[in-house]
Formats: C-alpha cells, structure tokens, sequence
C-alpha cells in the first residue's frame, strides 16, 4: 500500500479550529450526525464552539478518475470550496465555506471533504414544486427567478441549479436565496439560450414554468413567447433524457440479476 498524504485548506476565518477540523475529518465515520440522502455521497453535521458545521464527504471516485484528480482536475471538493468563494465575492448567497480536505496516495485520488457552515432554511426550491399551497408560492417563485437572473448576470452559470440546491430564507418580507452543492459550475458570459436552458432541470411544472418565463422575461427584457418556448421545450428535453436514464439503469439492474 502507498502511504496516503492529505491536503487541507481551511478558510482564514477558521484557521485557529485546525485541530479540531483535523479531529472531525480523521474521525468522520464514527462521529456527527447523518444529515439528509446518504445514497451519492455522505453528508454530516458536527457541533463546533457553537457553530454547526456541514461535512460532505465525496464518494472515492472510479480508477479513471482516480488518475483524473490526481493529476489533471481540481476535486469535487476543492472547486466547491473555491466557488463558494468565488460567489461570496459577487454577493451571492452560499453557506460559509470553512476548509475542504483531500486523501491521496503516490498515483491515485482518494477521498475528499468539503467543510461549510449548516445553514438552516425555511424551504428548498423543491417544496414550491410539490406544494402548491406554500404562503406566497408565485411570489417566492419570482423572487427566485430574479435571483437566477442576477446570477447570470454576474456571468454565473450554476450548471446544478436543481430543486434540493437553493435553500430559501424568508427575512422580513424578502426571501434570501443560497446556492449548495456547488462543484459544478462555469463562469462567463452567457447567451440567451444558455440561460433558459439553466432551468430546465428545475419543475415538471408547466404553470411554474409560465411564472419563471414571465418573471425572467420582465428582468431581461425578453419576449415572453420566446422565453417561455425555449425554457419549457429544454424542462421537456430534460425529462425525457432523465426517464430515460432511469428506465436504462433499471434493465441494466434487471439483466445483472437475471443473468
């Protein structure tokens, strides 16, 4: 066996908790609390001097990109300390990044953590998709449409901006808007066709998809028509690739257990 290095950075902030960061990531699976779908990757809430801290511990990744990571490609959680960030910088909204962590041996990419503070939300983007009902459901929907506009804006391109990865804070009589899961993104200018298409991993919705198109088209000012084609043809397009997806992952289960 090569004998495993680790790499940590932690935020300027957080340097004086070096121990007992170290202490929490050299211990992660026999401490914390399980917080939320373990199924990809593990998440963990720790307490620490009074703060709670949110552990994601990335899954090791196949060899390729074992070799990958290792030496060509920032990890999953280096990039989403980094955009963390990166988007508090332009004032948008993300749980404070606090350190993420690296394991790796001679010629392979191992594990990896990334460290931010547990922020505690009214509700995600997905329960304005399953409850209808929600107190100010279309304004909480355009305020959100707003917030997806000035990402862009800032050249934001949020390529995992799904139902579980906005938490939404209701303060006052506004909504704050935090983005999480954050290892995918790409920073630039970005043309109209490829904004519209960053909803469409958003709702199944056809009336949700009316709202945004009509809010989005307000902010930029785009032809409603136009907006509203293009984002509900790329929801379907999604939808359609994601069924797919799952009815080929099932045949592929049922062969392997019939075989």
């Amino acid at each position: 066996m090569h004998p495993m290095s680790v790499n940590s950075v932690i935020h300027n902030k957080f340097k004086d908790l070096k121990g007992s960061l170290n202490h929490i990531i050299f211990n992660f699976d026999s401490l914390g609390e399980n917080f939320g779908n373990q199924d990809r990757n593990s998440l963990k809430l720790f307490e620490l001097e009074g703060k709670t801290l949110n552990v994601k511990s990335f899954r090791v990744p196949n060899i390729i990109n074992q070799i990958a990571y290792r030496f060509l490609r920032k990890s999953k959680a280096q990039r989403s300390f980094e955009y963390a960030k990166k988007l508090q910088s332009l004032d948008i909204g993300t749980p404070q990044p606090v350190a993420y962590y690296e394991f790796k041996t001679l010629l392979l990419f191992k594990k990896s953590y990334y460290i931010s503070e547990q922020l505690d939300c009214d509700i995600t983007y997905r329960e304005l998709t399953t409850d209808f009902d929600y107190p100010n459901h279309e304004g909480i929907l355009r305020a959100f449409t707003r917030f997806t506009y000035r990402l862009h804006e800032k050249q934001v391109n949020f390529l995992d901006h799904s139902p579980g990865n906005t938490l939404i804070k209701k303060v006052g009589e506004d909504y704050e808007f935090y983005l999480v899961d954050l290892n995918r993104m790409e920073f630039g200018e970005m043309n109209f066709e490829t904004r519209i298409k960053n909803f469409a991993r958003l709702t199944t919705h056809k009336s949700m998809v009316e709202v945004m198109s009509d809010e989005y088209a307000k902010m930029g000012g785009y032809d409603y028509d136009r907006v509203f084609n293009l984002m509900w043809s790329e929801t379907e397009a999604f939808q359609e690739r994601f069924y797919r997806k799952k009815r080929l992952k099932k045949k592929l289960r049922f062969w392997k257990t019939n075989k």
